[in-house]
């Protein structure tokens, strides 16, 4: 489009009078002219573009803007030319000077002459002055064909689909799903929109939070703690303002912790926003088997002290209540912050991470010694100590491995990642590689390596709700429904009506196989106990498992598998063994409440006990968190009756009279003991402004994407040409083959 001012004359010769219209009209002398179109009235140029535009439609081309002619002091258009989007030729651009060879596309303008002139008149309408309606190139016969002229194709720019893109784009979708999604729901009068048009609109909308993303993530978790009094929010800050590190959890994910803290997956391998600060999620598993998150952090970087400050503001937003049990990958100085911020917790590398450097690293003896890869698998599934240490150094001797290698490594490393050390730490199902890649698509469809911080947390809570509601679902199926029995067993009973839905799945695999595919034979047999050697009957002895069952006044029974003791479900072998002695009910003892439905989250229900939360003469974070829950719910419970609430107070005032009458009685040394029950804040200095991140974060070879740090076998081969054997590209485009060829030709 192009705008002309008028220089030299005044802005009344410009101006149109309504009886000397006709005296200033313009045809287009011969075939082509419309005679009704010519004096044609509008209210607004937008008028005259919208009519012109759907006569465009309906004869087959598109049109454009051509020239907007303003008077020169008041910047006011008093004329415009509408043109067919035909019209014209493109400008070409002289780059033969700098000798940049640009690549140009198709021409698509033919030089038509048609168009359509306004003029404004005296009352501030506009009129139609001049109508030119010859066109030099074939017209599209087709409404499929029109509407993919640009004026036609309308739609993505009107504000009912604009506000549905930034709808779905907030909802998480990318543009070529909103794209589907939108194309889905329009008539097939509407041209279809595309991808790139809705990251456009995505994108024109992100322009607001420029500058201002880490006042947006500061302002939503201020919002959300005047709804939820649970949640903590920590952020520590660098001089200039900007985050080094943030940590939340809100109080629902603080609640569920208390039920499933017996063991957590923190990973960092994760990048999901455009700073690329590193995102570390903490995360667990419910009573149904599903991940859930207990707590979110986004981390200046990846060193000892980072993870030492994240792991400090975790203990103590979870009441200082530690994990028994954490699974990582492993990194060094993560392993570090663990000893010091988690002495008593039991330390065990992600199974995913060991099995992808195994690949690599084995390969070299595998190819050296044939018989290497049995004896490694041996050594690495060894059910004992002994076995395992016995066989490393059979393994260690007869294929000479150093001292520096990555296998003596991991045996140096061996208590956090052999069974055989790990057989008494319950890990819920979570060292396989599938519980590991559950976390990368816990935030799938959610956010991206170009994320905005202010949206990131948004998103995040979007996918933690996601997981929220997929886990009142199996709630609700496993209170809407009764467990299908494979025996009339007591035991099996006993466990359909205890488990959930999915672990009395798990459970009834193992009494399947108990009832029908194992047999024993008696080891030893005394007063106290019996030994029995259970297993299948065409399997070799040597993998049969050893079940001792102790006579007492309540059921003992314990196996050498212990699937017990690291996933708290009686394994196949020890439930033949109580079949055979006839007990008729699954123990109390072995059912671990974490499993059932009543480890369930429940609104506005059931109190929170006290029992085992505190410490001697301490009053634990978590007990004052309990109270402060359990005093919420009774207000909530009692605010429908006025007598029930003026009881309710009754009572507080008099406990809280009791209260200052004990104070006086005492010294107070350290009011500030409590101060992490319900928490919101922002460490930073007063009067300081806070700011976006000046760049990326440098990460630990951290992807482009958001996807895990990809293993030597997962990287990309470098190119290499088959010409002159050099790195870095391929034959088609090298330069010493180019130069030979045109030797050739000269000759």
């Amino acid at each position: 489009m192009v705008e002309i001012e008028e220089v030299d004359q005044p802005r009344e010769t410009h101006v149109i009078d309504d009886n000397e219209a006709n005296g200033m009209v313009e045809c287009d002398e011969g075939k082509g002219i419309d005679e009704s179109i010519v004096g044609m009235v509008f209210d607004t140029p937008d008028d005259a573009y919208t009519f012109y535009n759907d006569y465009a439609f309906l004869h087959g081309f598109g049109i454009r803007i051509d020239t907007t002619f303003k008077h020169k002091t008041t910047k006011e258009p008093y004329r415009k030319i509408y043109v067919c989007d035909k019209e014209g030729f493109k400008w070409l651009d002289d780059n033969a000077s700098s000798g940049i060879e640009k690549k140009r596309r198709r021409d698509v303008r033919t030089g038509c002459k048609a168009e359509l002139r306004i003029s404004k008149m005296k009352d501030g309408k506009w009129f139609v002055d001049s109508f030119k309606d010859t066109h030099n190139h074939d017209l599209s016969m087709t409404p499929t064909k029109v509407m993919k002229h640009r004026s036609h194709g309308k739609f993505h720019r009107t504000m009912e689909c604009k506000s549905l893109i930034v709808q779905l784009g907030q909802a998480g979708l990318r543009p070529c799903h909103v794209k589907k999604a939108i194309n889905g729901m329009k008539t097939s009068t509407v041209a279809d929109i595309t991808s790139k048009q809705c990251a456009d609109v995505l994108s024109e909308q992100r322009k607001q939070y420029r500058g201002k993303e880490f006042y947006g993530l500061i302002k939503h978790f201020q919002d959300k703690a005047l709804l939820d009094n649970d949640q903590y929010f920590y952020v520590d800050l660098c001089d200039d303002g900007s985050p080094k590190n943030i940590f939340w959890a809100d109080g629902r994910s603080r609640d569920a912790y208390t039920k499933f803290s017996d063991v957590v997956v923190f990973d960092v391998t994760y990048m999901t926003n455009k700073f690329k600060m590193p995102f570390a999620p903490f995360v667990g598993v419910n009573h149904h088997g599903q991940s859930i998150l207990f707590g979110g952090a986004l981390l200046e970087n990846e060193k000892e002290e980072t993870f030492e400050w994240l792991f400090e503001h975790f203990l103590k937003c979870m009441f200082g209540k530690y994990p028994k049990a954490i699974i990582t990958d492993q990194d060094k100085a993560m392993g570090n912050a663990i000893k010091k911020v988690f002495p008593n917790t039991r330390h065990r590398f992600c199974a995913w991470h060991i099995k992808k450097h195994e690949q690599e690293h084995i390969k070299p003896y595998v190819s050296r010694y044939s018989d290497f890869k049995e004896s490694y698998t041996k050594w690495v599934n060894s059910d004992t100590i002994e076995a395992f240490e016995t066989r490393w150094e059979v393994i260690r001797d007869k294929h000479r491995l150093e001292k520096n290698c990555w296998i003596s490594d991991m045996y140096n490393q061996r208590i956090h990642w052999a069974k055989a050390f790990l057989k008494d730490v319950f890990l819920a199902g979570m060292t396989t590689s599938g519980r590991s890649e559950s976390i990368n698509s816990f935030f799938d469809g959610f956010v991206n390596s170009n994320t905005m911080l202010n949206e990131f947390v948004v998103q995040y809570e979007k996918a933690v709700e996601s997981r929220r509601a997929a886990e009142e679902d199996e709630d609700f199926k496993t209170m809407n429904s009764r467990p299908i029995l494979s025996s009339l067993h007591p035991i099996e009973e006993k466990a359909g009506e205890c488990y959930t839905r999915k672990i009395f799945d798990m459970f009834k695999k193992e009494w399947t196989e108990a009832s029908s595919n194992l047999t024993h034979e008696t080891i030893s047999k005394s007063t106290e106990e019996i030994k029995y050697r259970v297993g299948q009957l065409k399997v070799d002895k040597t993998y049969w498992r050893y079940v001792t069952f102790r006579f007492s006044n309540e059921v003992n029974v314990t196996c050498s598998c212990s699937k017990y003791e690291t996933d708290r479900i009686l394994c196949k072998h020890s439930l033949y063994v109580m079949k055979k002695r006839h007990v008729d009910t699954l123990p109390s003892r072995y059912i671990l409440h974490r499993w059932t439905l009543n480890a369930r989250y429940k609104v506005g229900n059931g109190r929170i006990g006290l029992e085992e939360m505190n410490n001697g003469n301490d009053v634990s974070a978590l007990t004052l968190w309990c109270v402060r829950s359990n005093f919420t719910k009774l207000i909530e419970q009692a605010r429908d009756s006025p007598s029930e609430i003026e009881k309710v107070n009754k009572i507080l005032i008099s406990l809280l009279h009791d209260q200052e009458n004990r104070k006086k009685s005492i010294t107070v040394e350290n009011t500030s003991q409590v101060s992490c029950a319900g928490i919101s804040q922002v460490d930073m200095m007063p009067q300081l402004s806070i700011r976006d991140p000046l760049g990326p974060t440098n990460t630990k070879g951290r992807p482009k994407t958001a996807s895990r740090i990809k293993s030597f076998l997962e990287a990309p081969k470098k190119r290499t040409c088959s010409y002159c054997q050099g790195l870095g590209h391929y034959a088609t485009s090298c330069s010493k083959r180019k130069a030979d060829e045109s030797v050739q030709e000269k000759h």
